[in-house]
């Protein structure tokens, strides 16, 4: 799904936004809003980030939600982004705190509810096109979450064991696939363990890895259902 849109005649100081949203009423909705105004263009939107950036690159400003049908993460997300040199201003029917608190490490500008008022959310995309912080409770919520959040440092093997693991494989096919033995997995896991323990975020069983996993970036984001 993606959208591209034939801007009206407008000034040369307008700020060019796209849009990132799975759910093309939201794409619609913030199509309509901003196309609405003098001094913002719609410049296009998409189900994903990478959708979004085949359409265009030539963006002041990114409104991304946070939960995407492709399971990417939030943090690859703005960090793919700004890869490209556009900032990121997260739209969100506001979901799980790890969510806002992933975004909010890889740099975004703000959070805005999707629930906000029209004219709010414009201040708000304006305000970041402008490459200034949005500041709302939900945006300082995530970066005082973020502060008691404790990053755990993995090397590539463990990173690698990790992956594997958490995303269901057992520890024989893990030691097949890396080409370690079954004991060296066991010790790795061990070790990732211990390290997720000591920054506070214990992860006793193999659900408890993947969640970790998926918090920190290292597995995507499991799919959301669909009717």
């Amino acid at each position: 799904m993606s959208t591209t849109a034939d801007p009206p005649p407008q000034s040369e100081n307008t700020f060019r936004i796209g849009v990132v949203d799975d759910h093309e009423t939201s794409v619609i909705g913030l199509s309509a809003m901003i196309s609405g105004t003098a001094d913002l263009t719609f410049a296009g939107g998409a189900g994903t980030v990478d959708e979004l950036l085949a359409i265009t690159t030539d963006l002041d400003l990114a409104v991304l939600d946070l939960r995407l049908g492709d399971g990417t993460s939030p943090r690859g997300n703005v960090e793919k982004l700004r890869a490209h040199g556009v900032e990121a201003l997260v739209y969100t029917s506001a979901e799980e705190a790890f969510l806002v608190r992933s975004a909010a490490a890889a740099g975004v500008l703000g959070v805005v509810r999707k629930s906000t008022r029209a004219t709010e959310v414009l201040d708000a995309i304006r305000a970041a096109a402008r490459g200034e912080q949005v500041a709302t409770m939900d945006w300082a919520a995530a970066i005082d979450a973020d502060a008691d959040f404790v990053d755990v440092n993995l090397s590539p093997r463990q990173r690698q064991v990790l992956e594997l693991y958490a995303a269901g494989e057992p520890a024989a096919r893990v030691a097949s696939v890396t080409g370690l033995s079954g004991d060296t997995v066991n010790q790795y896991l061990g070790r990732i363990r211990q390290k997720y323990a000591a920054a506070g975020r214990p992860a006793p069983t193999k659900t408890d890895l993947y969640k970790r996993a998926v918090e920190d970036g290292w597995l995507p984001m499991p799919r959301r259902f669909r009717h």
